[in-house]
């Protein structure tokens, strides 16, 4: 064997229990009890948990928006990835006018090939459907391995968002051959006019940034997504959701039977809408904006009862000069946070304080995204699977500084945040890229998952 690691606590996504595990030419080649065979490294996880690797499937890496580019390219996002137990990142390439779907895939894909320092994937943004053509091209980018279309309904400006007819064009072809439509709620045409009042009125602080975007500007857009989703009869992934009414509206299409998913990220779960009344409130900006406490009270109730599938983070940081672009027009702030590093020891803290089960964190982190996403040989510690594995220590106390990440950006919202447990160790296929503080992988050594399309 390349690989035994022995006596951890192994966590799966109903069931934990104390086994070993080994692995040869990167793939989990024998789980059980008091194994004996002889390996060229053995790890010994007494007193720790061992985990399959997180999968976070929404980032921004060398994202261009408001005028800049995110702080962290494929290297730095994925090398911040290893260091916080994520073994496999969704990237999310943008599609312009004119242009086709593997076009703009096999761009980025070759940006982040020799860069990757775990696995990837990416998601599509469909911005204009070129007259229709590009619905063509829905089979040939199942066929390469994308099984997942995103679309905006804010960003007019920006040349970013789709009207309904399109979003519902996308949502019944990506049906057809297989795919999943994945979508950013919010009404853009309310926020226009807040942001008009408010500039008007000479509020430009970070705290208009959520007062123009607050709770019923997303929830009317979840609302009427989801509506054309059970209309058209179609699956529906909404992305980085943070508000009640959205939660609930997604809680009774999923009793109805319908194939809605949701995802929420770690920033809602921890800060509420307070943070932008802060002087570094400009920080914290993002969108949807992170939103009041009976929200994030929703969406922790809806992690325990099920109705939130997914945590991820939405990753896409900026330097502190540019978020200082908008200290005084709130409409000038690059939209983006950090997170791709916290996501794994954030949910993991919280299991370890009792708040969730440690499967629960897996079923969010890792079990679910794979299994929504067509990421068969991730997500699980089975054998045959890939031997994408976090050994964490319940007992090492961490906080997160911008001086202990791994990422290029020069700031970070969760400075100051105590953890309780800590990843100690990250092996992608086996290999080890990170150890105890250290990454210790190689950019590049990330492979392109080719996903399976959803039967």
């Amino acid at each position: 064997m390349d690989l035994l690691i022995k006596n951890g606590t192994i966590v799966t996504d109903s069931e934990s229990f104390i086994a070993d595990i080994a692995v040869k030419d990167g793939k989990i080649a024998c789980i059980g009890k008091n194994l004996t065979m002889e390996a060229q490294k053995v790890v010994d996880a007494t007193g720790k948990y061992v985990l399959p690797g997180a999968i976070d499937v929404h980032t921004h890496l060398a994202m261009p928006f408001g005028g800049t580019v995110s702080a962290d390219g494929y290297l730095s996002g994925t090398r911040a990835a290893a260091c916080g137990g994520v073994t496999t990142v969704f990237d999310y390439p943008m599609q312009r006018k004119g242009k086709g779907i593997l076009e703009t895939v096999e761009a980025r894909n070759q940006m982040c090939a020799p860069e990757a320092c775990v696995d990837y994937a990416f998601h599509c943004i469909i911005t204009d459907l070129n007259d229709g053509t590009l619905l063509d091209e829905f089979q040939a980018a199942i066929d390469y391995g994308i099984t997942s279309f995103k679309c905006f309904l804010v960003y007019k400006k920006e040349g970013m968002m789709v009207d309904d007819g399109t979003l519902v064009k996308v949502m019944k072809k990506a049906k057809e051959v297989g795919a999943i439509t994945n979508l950013h709620a919010e009404n853009p045409d309310i926020i226009d006019m807040n942001i008009e009042k408010f500039k008007k009125e000479g509020k430009t602080s970070a705290w208009y940034h959520y007062l123009s975007r607050p709770e019923f500007v997303e929830a009317e857009a979840d609302k009427r997504a989801i509506h054309w989703a059970k209309a058209f009869d179609t699956p529906l992934y909404i992305v980085h959701l943070a508000c009640k009414e959205g939660v609930e509206a997604a809680a009774a299409a999923k009793k109805e039977g319908y194939d809605i998913f949701v995802e929420t990220c770690p920033q809602y779960l921890e800060f509420t809408s307070e943070v932008y009344k802060r002087e570094d409130g400009r920080n914290f900006v993002c969108s949807p904006p992170i939103k009041g406490q009976e929200s994030q009270d929703a969406l922790w109730e809806a992690i325990k009862n099920g109705t939130i599938d997914v945590v991820a983070t939405d990753h896409c940081p900026f330097q502190s000069y540019e978020k200082d672009w908008g200290k005084d027009d709130f409409t000038k702030i690059p939209n983006g946070c950090a997170g791709i590093e916290n996501l794994y020891p954030y949910m993991l803290s919280k299991a370890n304080e009792g708040k969730i089960t440690f499967n629960t964190a897996v079923k969010l982190c890792a079990t679910n995204p794979a299994k929504i996403f067509g990421c068969t040989q991730k997500g699980s510690l089975t054998v045959g699977k890939d031997a994408d594995i976090v050994i964490y220590d319940p007992k090492k106390e961490f906080t997160i500084s911008v001086s202990n990440m791994h990422s290029d950006y020069d700031h970070t919202i969760w400075e100051g945040k105590k953890l309780n447990g800590y990843p100690v160790q990250t092996f992608v296929r086996g290999e080890l890229v990170y150890d105890n503080g250290n990454f210790v992988g190689k950019p590049g050594f990330g492979k392109f998952v080719k996903r399976q399309p959803r039967r």
